[in-house]
């Protein structure tokens, strides 16, 4: 029986300016487009005419996965499952991928990348990831406390710039940042990026002693960006520099 194709797709961190050419190309083609609601919503200029728009809410990611292959297994079937950032970045394409090696299936599946929320907020602050970078998620809905606070004080011990993801938990968050600071100077810049590249954007450069007075800002669409030992901060960048200065005269 000839079945259909399924496109994990990410849509980037929000605007249409910042999906990538062969994501809009794929969402205009596809017949079927399933989706958190808030990522259909985000994708509104695409889901016109005759597509099949199926949306979920928050924690039905099983769902999604699910009906998508489902629905990439019927004939003719052309299916994009979205995903915001990068679906390989705390995104669908791994639940996706996991199902279908579970139940043995034959199926077709691309997966087309997208700008995950580091490096979008990354690039609103300047260049905080000129050098080596560890991308940890503070949800504690899949991972253990124990196995986070482990990952945060590996990385902070081995001078990584780190990037915080999911930063649901108000909680969680005090105890690594704690962490950090145990292992990083008063002054070194934190970039905190509230929806990046959509309409409520904002952007605060802070430090790790200050980080707390900007708690406002900080929720699930709020990217962290902690710097290493060389990371500064100029006017409204943040900078971390690749080692240029050090081997040739500048």
């Amino acid at each position: 029986m000839k079945m259909g194709k399924l496109y994990i797709v990410g849509i980037g961190p929000g605007s249409k300016e910042q999906r990538t050419i062969k994501a809009q190309e794929v969402l205009e083609k596809s017949n079927v487009i399933i989706g958190y609601n808030t990522y259909l919503r985000l994708i509104s200029d695409v889901l016109g005419g005759k597509k099949e728009v199926i949306g979920a809410r928050m924690k039905e990611e099983i769902f999604r996965a699910n009906t998508a292959i489902e629905k990439a297994l019927e004939s003719d079937n052309t299916v994009a499952l979205v995903s915001s950032g990068d679906p390989q970045v705390y995104g669908m394409a791994g639940l996706v991928f996991d199902l279908i090696a579970r139940r043995k299936l034959d199926l077709d599946v691309e997966v087309i990348p997208g700008v995950t929320a580091a490096l979008a907020a990354a690039a609103r602050l300047g260049s905080p990831l000129s050098l080596d970078f560890v991308v940890i998620s503070l949800s504690d809905l899949l991972i253990s406390r124990e196995e986070i606070l482990h990952k945060v004080t590996k990385a902070a011990e081995a001078d990584f710039v780190i990037v915080f993801y999911n930063l649901i938990n108000e909680n969680l968050l005090i105890e690594v940042m704690d962490i950090v600071s145990k292992h990083r100077k008063p002054n070194t810049p934190v970039g905190l990026v509230k929806s990046a590249y959509r309409n409520n954007e904002n952007i605060v450069i802070t430090t790790l002693s200050s980080w707390k007075e900007h708690m406002n800002e900080i929720g699930m669409t709020t990217t962290m960006i902690i710097g290493n030992s060389l990371t500064y901060s100029y006017k409204n960048y943040m900078i971390t520099p690749r080692g240029y200065e050090r081997k040739y005269e500048l």
